[in-house]
């Protein structure tokens, strides 16, 4: 029994050591801003704790004994070979802007093409921004010119300049955004039980004036709209109704189920997609249509609840605009997915608890932009240029990939 104890010792011992020296799967050049992290070395670790000591939901995965300083030195994260070819030979990643306290770097980031800015929004219902019930979040937006000027400066705070911009009539705690012909559509959550949520249309330039495309189901008020996307194929508008205004204290009980609709403003006709989920959050569509990618964010619903999703499902979309062959594509390893979108070439980028995730279409984990804090949503110019909401942080990275965008509708 001694001899079997010694030798299950040193197979174990032999197996961390092989793990841990095992030579990368990259075998090309790093970028400088690159480094590999070999998943191998930690399949088996020590010690493991248990869900009271480590789930996902706050600080981190630091793997290999990295540390956050480490990790954050060479932020994109070759997780496999296949990430070099998104990051290209060159990357950049700055860091723009930050405030205090105060998380103005919150989501519904698109770009205006026409005068090359990023829009986006301060959160909604969070305490240090004092926004939800008692005033909107508010909306904002930089020049991506300027942000260019310095993208090879790691810490460029100061040197571009974050504009309010105030929509007229005011757009009540917006959420989620996308390009609308020519114009900036927004999914506005609401605000208390009387200013319902709403699909509502801003022009992007001053005097920023706004015009409400949907408002209700059938009279029923929405629960607190989130993101929205449009589907290439029929350019029908998808968004999702989970219930954050009601977690966040600014929007009163649900009175529907939490469900991805389709909305055609041509004919004026919404319908449910989807069901089933927990906290439908991100949405979007790969390039040519076939699939749709939703995040399911319901692990934080009321508080913590481990056991709802952290993930991110994919669909086959009908001809018709529906979705069919519900499949998990992949389960966070990072607190949850919030943001969701695609390159030109169909791989599925997440922001997430640490920075942004970047799969490949069969749902392999190619790498991270790391940013050591949430990266709740994020967004390309279609040239490589990626805009991350880090809360109280704004990140802005130059990669080889390009955004996936309906060119009419820029």
């Amino acid at each position: 029994m001694a001899s079997l104890r010694s030798f299950i010792a040193l197979a174990a011992l032999l197996t961390s050591s092989v793990s841990a020296v095992s030579p990368p799967l990259v075998k090309r050049a790093l970028p400088a801003l690159a480094q590999v992290i070999n998943q191998k070395a930690f399949n088996v670790l020590p010690t493991v704790p248990t869900a009271e000591e480590f789930n996902g939901s706050s600080a981190p995965w630091t793997p290999l004994n990295l540390t956050s300083d480490a990790l954050k030195e060479k932020p994109f994260h070759v997780y496999d070979e296949e990430f070099l070819d998104i990051i290209g030979p060159n990357p950049t990643f700055t860091i723009l802007a930050q405030t205090p306290k105060d998380p103005i770097f919150h989501e519904a980031v698109v770009w205006y093409k026409k005068r090359d800015e990023m829009f986006f929004v301060q959160n909604a219902g969070n305490p240090d921004a004092g926004t939800g019930l008692n005033k909107s979040a508010a909306i904002y937006k930089i020049s991506l010119k300027e942000a260019d000027a310095v993208k090879h400066t790691r810490n460029a705070v100061g040197k571009v300049t974050v504009t309010l911009v105030k929509s007229v009539p005011e757009i009540p705690n917006p959420n989620g955004a996308y390009q609308y012909k020519g114009q900036i559509l927004f999914a506005a959550e609401g605000q208390g039980p009387n200013i319902e949520p709403a699909l509502i249309v801003m022009n992007p330039e001053e005097p920023y004036n706004t015009t409400k495309l949907l408002n209700n189901y059938f009279g029923r008020q929405f629960n607190s709209l989130n993101d929205l996307t449009i589907n290439p194929r029929n350019l029908e508008i998808y968004f999702t109704d989970p219930t954050y205004g009601l977690s966040n204290n600014f929007r009163p009980a649900a009175g529907m189920p939490t469900q991805v609709y389709k909305f055609n403003d041509k004919t004026g006709a919404v319908t449910v997609a989807a069901d089933g989920f927990a906290m439908p959050n991100g949405i979007t569509f790969s390039p040519k249509g076939e699939y749709a990618y939703v995040t399911d964010t319901g692990m934080w619903r009321n508080g913590l609840e481990l056991l709802n999703p952290s993930s991110i499902y994919r669909f086959t979309v009908q001809k018709d605009g529906t979705f069919e062959d519900r499949k998990t594509f992949a389960y966070t390893d990072t607190n949850i997915p919030d943001g969701v979108h695609c390159d030109s070439k169909g791989n599925v980028y997440a922001g997430v608890g640490d920075g942004v995730h970047v799969y490949n279409p069969s749902g392999k984990l190619l790498g991270k932009i790391y940013t050591g804090r949430t990266a709740a949503n994020f967004q390309f110019a279609s040239d490589g240029r990626l805009v991350i909401m880090g809360e109280t942080q704004l990140y802005y990275a130059t990669v080889a990939a390009k955004g996936d965008f309906i060119e009419s509708y820029l």
